[in-house]
C-alpha cells in the first residue's frame, strides 16, 4: 500500500472526503447529469476500479481503446486524474490526494507497474454518486471482499438471507443512520446507543485511521442499521429482526466479531451508569 495514501474514520469521510470529492468529481453519475469532462473520466476511471478490482492505469486504458498509440495517450491522462497537475502554479487535485484510491506496487517508482485499487472512501463514493446496480455492486462486492471483509467478504450468504436489504449499503454512504437521532422512536432496538458507541469507539481517527479499523466501524454500522425498520408495521421489524438473528446464529466467525462489540458496548454504558450511580448522594 502507499503509505502516502492517508484517510479518516466515517465521520472524516462524511464532512471532508464526500463534500470534497463530490465538488472535485461530480455530486451524480454522469450518464444521469451532464458534468465536465474531467468529472467524467475521473468517475469512468473509478468505476473501472470498482468493476474490475486492481488495476494499472495501462490496464484501464485498454478497457476503452485498442491500439497501442491511443492507450498511451489515455494512460497519461489516467495518470494525471490519480496524482493531480499544477498549472500556473495551482495544485489540482488527484483521486489519490483526497483517497479516493491507493496505489500497490512492488516498486513505487515505476508508475508505469503501479496498480490503483479503491480505498474504502473510494467504495463509499462509488456507491453514492455513481448509480450502479444491484448486479454492479455485487461485482464490486467481489472484487472487494478483502477490503470490506464482513460485509463484501459475506456478501453471498447475506442475501442469502436478508435480500436486497444488503443494498441498504448505499443509505450509509450519506450518513443516514451515524447522526441520526430519531432513530430511538421507530424501533424498540437500541439502535441509537449502539450507533452513539460506535462514534466515541472512533472518534480519535477522524484524520487518520487504519483501514482494517475504518472497515469494522463501516461494518458495525452496517448491521445495526439493518434493524431500522423502514415501515411502521410490527411484524415487519419483527421479520427483519428474524432474519438479522439469522445471519449471527449460522455464521459463528461473524457472530464472534459482531458481539464483541456488542459486549464492549454494553460494558461501555455500565461503567457510565456505575458512575452516574456513585454521584448519587
Amino acid at each position: 500500500m502507499n503509505q502516502n495514501t492517508q484517510f479518516g474514520n466515517l465521520q472524516s469521510y462524511l464532512r471532508y472526503t464526500q463534500p470534497t470529492a463530490k465538488y472535485l468529481f461530480g455530486s451524480m453519475s454522469f450518464r444521469k447529469k451532464k458534468s465536465s469532462k474531467h468529472q467524467e473520466n475521473v468517475q469512468k476511471m473509478l468505476e473501472a476500479l470498482a468493476l474490475n478490482g486492481a488495476l494499472t492505469t495501462w490496464e484501464i486504458a485498454k478497457l476503452s481503446h485498442s491500439d497501442i498509440s491511443s492507450i498511451r495517450t489515455k494512460d497519461k491522462e489516467l495518470r494525471r486524474l490519480v496524482v493531480g497537475r499544477r498549472d500556473r502554479g495551482r495544485k489540482t487535485l488527484g483521486i489519490i490526494d483526497v483517497g479516493l484510491v491507493i496505489a500497490n506496487t512492488e516498486n513505487l517508482e515505476l508508475d508505469t507497474s503501479k496498480k490503483y485499487r479503491l480505498s474504502l472512501h473510494g467504495i463509499l463514493y462509488c456507491l453514492d454518486v455513481l448509480d450502479f446496480s444491484k448486479k454492479e455492486i455485487d461485482q464490486m462486492a467481489s472484487n472487494y471482499s478483502d477490503i470490506l471483509p464482513m460485509i463484501f467478504g459475506k456478501w453471498d450468504y447475506l442475501k442469502s438471507i436478508i435480500g436486497d436489504d444488503v443494498y441498504r449499503i448505499r443509505l450509509l454512504t450519506g450518513g443516514l443512520f451515524l447522526d441520526t437521532v430519531h432513530i430511538t422512536k421507530i424501533s424498540q432496538t437500541p439502535i441509537f446507543e449502539i450507533i452513539t458507541y460506535l462514534n466515541v469507539k472512533y472518534q480519535d481517527y477522524y484524520e487518520s485511521i487504519d483501514e482494517n479499523d475504518l472497515a469494522d466501524q463501516i461494518s458495525y454500522l452496517f448491521y445495526a442499521a439493518l434493524l431500522v425498520p423502514f415501515t411502521v408495521n410490527e411484524n415487519d421489524e419483527e421479520n427483519k429482526t428474524e432474519k438479522w438473528k439469522k445471519l449471527f446464529e449460522e455464521d459463528e466467525n461473524l457472530n464472534i466479531w459482531f458481539f464483541d462489540f456488542i459486549k464492549e458496548t454494553s460494558k461501555f454504558y455500565s461503567n457510565r451508569f456505575d458512575f452516574i450511580k456513585s454521584m448519587i448522594p
